[in-house]
């Protein structure tokens, strides 16, 4: 059994092209090219290998991506352990994913694909401990429910409609977010699957009214625009670019100003309503890369916010805000709550 969807890794299982093998390759030389943006590439190039049956190839790049510095390790071992299990290496990703549940990472990407892992397996309880653990620790009551965790509920509630357990408060406020004309007990539905076999034209086109909106929430998700990014630079880094290019300290003061400005101008936007808000961290290669391919200087103020959004294009943007207990997006290794998330 396979979970309907994954919001969170859409990307990285791509439907298009065909050719899986011919894509991948074409990713990979790509990431040769631009070095910067290896691990999102690499990514890619996994899913289309896992795509096209070529499951030891996908496994030796999550290994690489380890193996190196990465963003997000948790994320790839959650992507290592799925893509193991279905070439017959199950005790192997039973550790990664249990390595994970130890680790408790707070970001919703790991638990979400070691969870729909368990599930596409009929590791039911599991994976509902799986998506109730990541819950418990990225979800602060009565705060508002950052985009990446929701897909965590939407997970949680098809497990406990294919557990047949009644709702509880999680799943009453995975209804109050689910917008889709169908209610989500009907797109969870466990005997919803029996009418596609029905020679019933009635319960035939009810099944495919279900399945155009559950693919409509889909392809909403994948065609959401990119995040509006604020530019974020590590106090290295802004230090390094002020010294090189002097006309940009009237834009950065100081380090401390800089990163009260970024949350200042991401509530503002907040709110007044403006969706899928993120940060992207900036470095001077890539600043000074992307001037000299647009034929600018990096000492241009203006040249800044472009330089932001081509990096969320990219998929580099961190949705903001975070969860209240995650870590806070400016690198201080406090909860957002206790540091940039203050009231």
């Amino acid at each position: 059994m396979q979970p309907p969807y994954s919001s969170t890794v859409w990307f990285m299982r791509p439907d298009t092209p065909a050719d899986h093998i011919a894509e991948a390759e074409r990713l990979l030389r790509t990431a040769a090219q631009y070095p910067d943006d290896r691990e999102p590439l690499h990514l890619r190039a996994a899913a289309h290998l896992e795509l096209a049956g070529e499951r030891a190839r996908a496994a030796t790049l999550y290994d690489e991506l380890l193996a190196t510095s990465t963003a997000d390790p948790h994320l790839i071992k959650a992507l290592k352990a799925s893509n193991l299990w279905e070439y017959g290496h199950e005790a192997e990703a039973r550790a990664i994913i249990e390595g994970i549940r130890t680790a408790g990472p707070l970001e919703a990407g790991p638990w979400q694909i070691a969870a729909e892992t368990l599930e596409s397996h009929d590791e039911l309880e599991s994976a509902h401990d799986y998506f109730t653990t990541a819950l418990t620790l990225l979800l602060t009551p009565g705060e508002e429910v950052p985009y990446a965790t929701q897909s965590l509920l939407t997970g949680r509630h098809r497990v406990r409609r294919l557990l047949g357990v009644e709702h509880d408060v999680w799943d009453e406020l995975t209804d109050t977010l689910h917008t889709s004309t169908v209610p989500l007990d009907e797109l969870h539905d466990p005997k919803r699957l029996w009418s596609l076999g029905s020679s019933d034209p009635g319960e035939l086109q009810a099944e495919i009214t279900r399945l155009r909106a559950e693919l409509g929430t889909y392809r909403t998700a994948l065609s959401r625009p990119f995040p509006v990014a604020v530019l974020h630079w590590t106090e290295p880094e802004l230090n390094e670019l002020t010294a090189a290019y002097p006309t940009l300290s009237a834009e950065y003061p100081s380090h401390t100003d800089h990163l009260a400005d970024l949350e200042a101008a991401l509530r503002d936007l907040h709110s007044a309503g403006t969706p899928n808000l993120g940060i992207v961290t900036g470095t001077v290669p890539s600043y000074e890369a992307f001037a000299a391919s647009e034929a600018a200087s990096p000492s241009d103020p203006n040249l800044l916010p472009q330089y932001a959004t081509t990096l969320a294009a990219r998929g580099r943007a961190v949705p903001w805000p975070p969860a209240r207990n995650a870590a806070c997006w400016c690198g201080s290794g406090r909860a957002y709550r206790e540091c940039h998330g203050v009231a």
